[in-house]
């Protein structure tokens, strides 16, 4: 996954997200999801990734799933951004979306959830795959 990440960040980089902007794997083969590329510090080295990530667009905010697959931990990119919250998004077409990232409430993640099931029904099976409570993080515009 970590090399097919990588190629997906490249190509998605190469075309200015012509090609890598929508997610057509499982159950994006039948309804494809956006997809943007995110940005984040390491917590603990300093490093500055970018990882490919399913969004939902909500009013000025962008919602990520911090699913991994339905494995048992949260992915590392999600505690670097409670690290650090300031980062940049890339979406297609632009070049770079400044944003601070924060987990939902958990009114907000209830509100949220089912429209993020339905724009990619998969993030259902990995909530019954795992035991954590999936975290829902919004990204807001920042200036």
């Amino acid at each position: 996954m970590k090399y097919a990440a990588r190629a997906h960040v490249r190509v998605f980089q190469l075309t200015d997200g012509r090609v890598g902007s929508s997610w057509r794997v499982g159950a994006g083969f039948a309804k494809p999801a956006p997809t943007l590329l995110l940005q984040h510090r390491g917590r603990m080295s300093g490093k500055l990734f970018t990882t490919p990530l399913l969004y939902l667009a909500d009013g000025p905010n962008l919602v990520i799933v911090a699913s991994q697959g339905g494995m048992p931990k949260n992915p590392q990119w999600y505690a670097n951004l409670l690290a650090h919250p300031d980062t940049v998004v890339r979406l297609r077409g632009e070049t770079g979306r400044p944003v601070r990232a924060r987990p939902a409430t958990s009114v907000e993640r209830a509100e949220l959830w089912p429209r993020l099931v339905d724009s990619y029904a998969d993030f259902a099976k990995y909530a019954e795959w795992t035991d954590r409570e999936i975290p829902v993080v919004i990204l807001a515009p920042r200036r």
